[in-house]
C-alpha cells in the first residue's frame, strides 16, 4: 500500500559473546551484513527498528570508491557508501581460534571489490581489534577514498529517552608540553541534538589528524559514557600518522565510525589495481560497565595483551637521560663523567646521552650521519660510554633516524626519491628533510647507523626521537600524498621490527617532542616512551597522573629532574611524579649532595622494591583525572587488597583532602607514608566511609602511601 513503511528483519548470521562482549550480525534484506549489536549489554532485538530504511543503517563497513554514488543526505559524514554502485553483498563468515582469542572474519563483495571485516577478540577482555581488508577482483582499477576500520550504529539504543540527555563524550587533547588533557563534553556541546524533525542531521562530532605526528592535537581515543548506567564504549585508533573518527546521528540513532586516513580529511586516496589489496589502519573498540576507571583498565589490559613482548616491560630498569634540566643537548666528556658517577650512585641502570653528541657546534640542520663530534669527545665517544659501562650501567644514545638536516652532505648526494616530495620539491620542515623508509638507500643507512651504535659503541638503549611534523605526505611512488605517508610509516614499522629481531635486547624509546606520536601505532612495538618535554615539575606531575589513560604505566617514561637548587619538597615531588611509571632521572645531579641526593636515592631504591609488580597492576584515580587548575591529584596502582597511592597537593588552599577508596579495596586497611620515610604526613583510614584522610601542611607537596589490609 502506498505510504506504508517497509518492515523486514534480516537473516541471523552471527551471535556470540566474547568475554562478555556481545556481537550480533545479520544479513539484511538487501544482502548486506549488518552489525546490530556490539556491547556488554545483552541484545534486545526490539530496540532495532524493523523499518528497512532504518535497519539498513546498521552497516558493518563503509567504503567510498571514486565515481560511485554516496547515496545519502550526509553533509560531511562518511555514510551512505555504495561501492560498485550498490551495497556490499554478504558472501561468508568464519570464526576461529588464534593465540590471543577468537577471530571473526566477514566477507562481502561489491561488484568485484572484496571487503573483509576483521574482528580479533582477546581472551578475558571485552575488546575487539578491528580492521578492513579490500581486494580488487576486477579487471579495472578501483579508487578508494574512504574505508572504515569499524562502524557501529545504535550506540545509545538502550537509553530511555533521547541520546542528548545523559551521555558524555570524553576526549584527550594534546599539545607540546601539555599532553593528556582530559575533556568531558555533552553531545549537544558538539552540535548533536534533537532540534531536527528529520530523524537525523548533517552534524557530527568529528576528530581528525593529518600528518606524521599522530597525537599532536589529541590522542586518537575516546570514551562515550552513559551517565546513568556507567556503561561505556571506548576506542583507540592505532595509527602512526593520519586518522579519523566521527559520531553522528542517523535514523534517530547515533553511529560511530573509526578509520585511518581519508581523501576528504587527509589527502589520502588509493588506487587498487587488479589483484591489489589494501588493509586499513587497525582500531580497538571495547565496552564495559563501571565508568571511566573500568574503561581505562580494560584498555590498559588490552594494550598489555596486544603489544610485542620485551624484557624491558618486565624488568623496568631506571633510566638516566642527560637532557631535561641537565645538559640540554650539549654533552662533552668533561660534563658527562661526573654526571655518570652521580647517576650510578643514585641507582640508575641505563645512562642515555641525549642530543648533541654528533656535532661540535649548532647541530639541528646538520644531523643525518650520526658520527660522534670529535671536539666534544677528545678521547672518542667510547670514553664516556666505557665509563657508563664501568659504573655498571648500560649506555644509550639519542637518534632521530627519520630526519636529515638539510645541511647534511647526504642530502646533496642522495636522489630526491629518498626524501618526501610534494609538487616536485623536497618537503622541508624545521630546516630538515623527511627520509622515506621505502627507499633501499635509506634502509641501508638506518641499518648501518644502528649497527654502529650497538656493535661498535656497545649501546643498549636508543632514544628514538622525531621532532618534525611533515604534513599530509609525499607524492613519490604514491597514489596521493596520504598514500605515500601511510606507505612510509608502514615501512618504518617493518624496519623497527627487523631491528628488534636483529637486536632483541635493545631498548628503543618512542619520543616525538615528548608525546606527539604516542599511540599504539608504535607503542605496540616500542617498549617505553617519553610522556612529555615539559620542564616544569608541577606541570609534569599533572601530565603523569593522566598518562595511564593513553599508555600502560610500565611503558610511560616520566621525568624526575630536580634542579640544582631545588628544595627538599621539590625533590620529593619530582620523584613521586615518576615512581608509579618508569623513572627517567635527570637534572643537575652532579651538583646535588646531602639530603636532596639522599631523597633521590631513597626513591629509586623504593621503586626497585615494587617495580616488578607494575605490569600487573590495575589503575586507580580516586580523585578523578586532573586538569591544569586541579588543587589535588591522586593516582594508584592496585593489586588485590593493596594500593600504592601517590598524592599531590598543588595550589589548593585546603590542607586536608578526603580520598574515596571504598570501591577500590576492602575495609580494615592501614595507611603508611612510604616516601619519604623521614618526612611523613598525617594520614588515616575511615573503615566506615572507605575514605582516606590526609593532611599536607604546604602547597606543592607530594607523598607516596602504601594501603594494605591491617595486620593483627
Amino acid at each position: 500500500m502506498i505510504g506504508m513503511k517497509k518492515h523486514s528483519v534480516g537473516e541471523p548470521l552471527f551471535s556470540r559473546s566474547f568475554s562478555g562482549l556481545n556481537v550480533v550480525i545479520e544479513k539484511g534484506a538487501d544482502g548486506a551484513a549488518r552489525l546490530l549489536h556490539f556491547s556488554t549489554e545483552p541484545f534486545d532485538p526490539s530496540l532495532v527498528s524493523p523499518e528497512e530504511s532504518k535497519r539498513r543503517r546498521h552497516t558493518l563497513v563503509e567504503v567510498h570508491c571514486s565515481g560511485e554514488d554516496q547515496h545519502d543526505h550526509h553533509g560531511a559524514k562518511h555514510t551512505g557508501s555504495n561501492p560498485g554502485g550498490g551495497v556490499p553483498r554478504y558472501v561468508s563468515h568464519r570464526c576461529y581460534a588464534t593465540d590471543c582469542g577468537e577471530k571473526l572474519e566477514v566477507v562481502q563483495e561489491a561488484k568485484g571489490l572484496r571487503i573483509v571485516s576483521h574482528m580479533q577478540f582477546f581472551e578475558g577482555l571485552p575488546v575487539a581489534r578491528c580492521w578492513t581488508e579490500l581486494e580488487n577482483l576486477r579487471l579495472d582499477p578501483v579508487g578508494v577514498e574512504y574505508v572504515s576500520s569499524f562502524a557501529l550504529t545504535g550506540l545509545t539504543k538502550e537509553q530511555a529517552g533521547h541520546w542528548t540527555d545523559g551521555f558524555h563524550l570524553h576526549t584527550v587533547r594534546q599539545a607540546w608540553n601539555a599532553e593528556f588533557q582530559w575533556n568531558r563534553n555533552s553531545l549537544s556541546e558538539y552540535g548533536l541534538n534533537h532540534v531536527t524533525s528529520a530523524g537525523f542531521s548533517t552534524q557530527r562530532a568529528a576528530f581528525s589528524n593529518t600528518g606524521s605526528w599522530a597525537a599532536k592535537e589529541m590522542l586518537p581515543m575516546a570514551v562515550l559514557e552513559n551517565d546513568a548506567s556507567e556503561q561505556v564504549l571506548f576506542w583507540q585508533i592505532e595509527a602512526v600518522g593520519s586518522w579519523n573518527w566521527e559520531i553522528g546521528d542517523i535514523a534517530k540513532q547515533l553511529y560511530l565510525q573509526l578509520s585511518g586516513p581519508s581523501e576528504r580529511e587527509n589527502q589520502w586516496w588509493k588506487e587498487l589495481r587488479p589483484g591489489d589489496c589494501f588493509q586499513s589502519v587497525p582500531v580497538a573498540v571495547g565496552s564495559c560497565g563501571g565508568g571511566l576507571d573500568a574503561a581505562f583498565n580494560t584498555l590498559n589490559r588490552y594494550r598489555r595483551a596486544m603489544r610485542n613482548p620485551h624484557a624491558d616491560n618486565v624488568a623496568l630498569p631506571v633510566v638516566f637521560n642527560d637532557y631535561m634540566n641537565c645538559l640540554m643537548a650539549d654533552p662533552t666528556t668533561e660534563k658527562l663523567l661526573p654526571l655518570i658517577d652521580k647517576a650510578a650512585d643514585a641507582g640508575a641502570e641505563y645512562f642515555v646521552i641525549d642530543g648533541g653528541w654528533y656535532d661540535d657546534g649548532p647541530w639541528w640542520d646538520g644531523v643525518g650521519e650520526w658520527l660522534p663530534a670529535p671536539r666534544r669527545f677528545p678521547g672518542g665517544i667510547e670514553e664516556p660510554i666505557n665509563h657508563i659501562r664501568a659504573r655498571g650501567m648500560i649506555p644509550g644514545l639519542w637518534l632521530e633516524i627519520e630526519r636529515m638536516g638539510r645541511s647534511c652532505r647526504l642530502t646533496r648526494e642522495w636522489p630526491d626519491d629518498c626524501f618526501f616530495m610534494r609538487h616536485g620539491k623536497r618537503v622541508v620542515e624545521h630546516h630538515s628533510c623527511q627520509l622515506d623508509f621505502r627507499h633501499p638507500t635509506v634502509i641501508a643507512h638506518a641499518d648501518e647507523t644502528v649497527r654502529r651504535l650497538v656493535e661498535d659503541y656497545g649501546v643498549g638503549f636508543i632514544k628514538m626521537d622525531y621532532n618534525i611534523e611533515i604534513g599530509p605526505g609525499t607524492e613519490v611512488d604514491a597514489d596521493s600524498f596520504g598514500d605515500g605517508l601511510l606507505q612510509h610509516q608502514r615501512a618504518y614499522r617493518t624496519w623497527l621490527l627487523k631491528i628488534y629481531e636483529r637486536y632483541p635486547d635493545l631498548v628503543i624509546e618512542n619520543c616525538s617532542s615528548g608525546g606527539m606520536r604516542l599511540t599504539y601505532g608504535l607503542m605496540d612495538l616500542q617498549s617505553l616512551c617519553s610522556t612529555t618535554d615539559n620542564q616544569n615539575y608541577l606541570m609534569n606531575a599533572r601530565i603523569s597522573i593522566n598518562s595511564a589513560i593513553g599508555v600502560s604505566p610500565e611503558q610511560a617514561g616520566v621525568w624526575a629532574y630536580p634542579l640544582a637548587d631545588a628544595g627538599e619538597e621539590e625533590v620529593v615531588m619530582n620523584m613521586v611524579n615518576a615512581m608509579s611509571w618508569r623513572i627517567y632521572l635527570s637534572g643537575q645531579m652532579q651538583a646535588m649532595d646531602g639530603k636532596r641526593l639522599a631523597l633521590v636515592k631513597e626513591a629509586v631504591a623504593l621503586y626497585k622494591s615494587f617495580r616488578e609488580k607494575i605490569p600487573s597492576a590495575d589503575l586507580v584515580w580516586p580523585l578523578g583525572l586532573v586538569r591544569q587548575d586541579s588543587g589535588w591529584g591522586a593516582f594508584g596502582l592496585r593489586w588485590k587488597n593493596e594500593i600504592l597511592l601517590s598524592v599531590w597537593r598543588f595550589d589548593s588552599p585546603d590542607e586536608t583532602c578526603a580520598i574515596p577508596l571504598n570501591n577500590s579495596i576492602e575495609p580494615n586497611m592501614e595507611v603508611e607514608c612510604i616516601y619519604p620515610t623521614d618526612k611523613p604526613v598525617r594520614a588515616g583510614w575511615n573503615s566506615e566511609t572507605g575514605m582516606m584522610g590526609i593532611t599536607f601542611p604546604s602547597r606543592n607537596m607530594a607523598r607516596m602511601f602504601s594501603i594494605k589490609r591491617r595486620t593483627k
